[in-house]
Formats: C-alpha cells, sequence, structure tokens
C-alpha cells in the first residue's frame, strides 16, 4: 500500500463526510424522502448490505466483528442482533454522532462506534471483519494494503466491497463530473476483478486467505461488488 495515497484519500473522504454532505448522507441512510437518484443509491445499498450480512453466521454469539466504514451503523445494529460484539469505525466523527444517535439502547453494550481509522491496530482482533463501501476510493494496490492490515487481525472472514471496472459505471462517471455538486462523494476507484483477484493471490500478507463468494449490485446509479475472503 501507497501510504501516502492511502493518507491523502482519507483525508479527502473524511471531509466530504465530515463537513460537505452531513445533511445529504442522514438523509440518505433514513427514511426521509429523497430524490430519484439517491433512491436508487439507497436501494442498492440496503441491497448490498443484505448480502454481507447474508455471507456471516446466524449466530455471532461470543464472535467480535469490525464494521470497518460503519457509517450511521445500520450494519453494526444487524450483527449485533445475532448476538455479535461489534466494534464500529468511521473516519468522520460527524456520522459517529449520528451512529450513537441511532443505536437502540438494547445494544449499548454490545456496540462500540469510534471515529478513526480501520486499520488502527489497537481496536484488537476480529473473527470478522465488514467493510461495506468504505474503501471504494482507494487504487487498488491500496485495497490490498487495507486487507493486509485487516487481515493480520482477522480469525475467519473479511467481507468487503469496491467498484467494479464497467462500461456503464464509467458512463456515469463521465456524466457525474459534467455536472459537479458540493455534497457528492469524492470519486470512487473503478477495479477490474480480475486484476484484484490477482493482486490478492500474489500478496506475500494475504497467504492462507482466498477469494470465496462474490456478488454484485446494480442500482440505478449504485454499481457495486462484494467480494468474500476466507482463512483457508
Amino acid at each position: 500500500m501507497s501510504t501516502g495515497t492511502y493518507l491523502e484519500r482519507r483525508g479527502q473522504i473524511q471531509t466530504y463526510f465530515d463537513r460537505t454532505a452531513v445533511d445529504a448522507w442522514r438523509r440518505l441512510t433514513s427514511d426521509a424522502p429523497v430524490g430519484s437518484i439517491r433512491a436508487t443509491v439507497r436501494a442498492g445499498r440496503n441491497a448490498m448490505r443484505t448480502t454481507l450480512l447474508s455471507w456471516l453466521p446466524e449466530d455471532l454469539s461470543g464472535r467480535r466483528l469490525l464494521d470497518a466504514g460503519c457509517g450511521t451503523g445500520a450494519l453494526s445494529i444487524e450483527v449485533a442482533k445475532r448476538g455479535a460484539e461489534v466494534v464500529g469505525i468511521d473516519i468522520a466523527p460527524t456520522i459517529i454522532e449520528m451512529a450513537e444517535e441511532r443505536m437502540p439502547p438494547e445494544f449499548r453494550e454490545r456496540i462500540r462506534f469510534h471515529a478513526g481509522d480501520m486499520l488502527e491496530a489497537s481496536h484488537g482482533t476480529f473473527d470478522h471483519v465488514v467493510a461495506m463501501d468504505s474503501i471504494i476510493h482507494y487504487e487498488d494496490r491500496d485495497i490490498t494494503g487495507v486487507l493486509a492490515g485487516l487481515a493480520a487481525r482477522t480469525r475467519h472472514s473479511i467481507a468487503f466491497t469496491f467498484a467494479p471496472r464497467t462500461p456503464l459505471l464509467a458512463a456515469m462517471h463521465s456524466i457525474g463530473r459534467l455536472f459537479p455538486r458540493g455534497d457528492r462523494a469524492p470519486s470512487i476507484e473503478p477495479v477490474a476483478e480480475a486484476r484484484l483477484r490477482r493482486l490478492i493471490a500474489t500478496d506475500p500478507r494475504l497467504k492462507g486467505w482466498q477469494v470465496a463468494r462474490t456478488e454484485r449490485v446494480t442500482s440505478g446509479f449504485y454499481i457495486s461488488q462484494g467480494l468474500e475472503l476466507v482463512r483457508t
């Protein structure tokens, strides 16, 4: 992983979520009315969250899970319902405040939200990691670096999403750049699945891990692909 590139992108993402698009993100992750484009993004995110949750055991009692890039905590709450002890990390303190506000009181002993870096070793080790739409802004080599950092502290599985390199996604990004808006997220980095798989397979830091399940979700302006890594 290129530390400089990773840190630069991380800073841009933090600024966006912590300052620029707080209100837009609050609406998108709630039941509040949104425009037609954001409605497709909301539906896509819900579908992807359901997919990643389906890759986890139904009974997570006694297991520790890292929700890396937890946002407002929707996935954290779902895995806590299954009995997991959850650490939810997000880079933006303002988003973590929303997660705290939305957390049902009955899960306050089971979920801990923190603002910071998902790679911070002080959070300890985990049985499972889920990183939904939290590393889609990084280049492919930085993605594998993040995965390696997470794998070093994970016992069973890592489920994450990336932006697949497709003609449709490229076209939508080109259209988006023609109409810049202040509350639009930093550009994502489309990644060719075959190249990402090669990088994972050949990275010595990921020795002992292999790709398991994968699924793509396409919903209007939301295109994301889930990939599961498991220990061999």
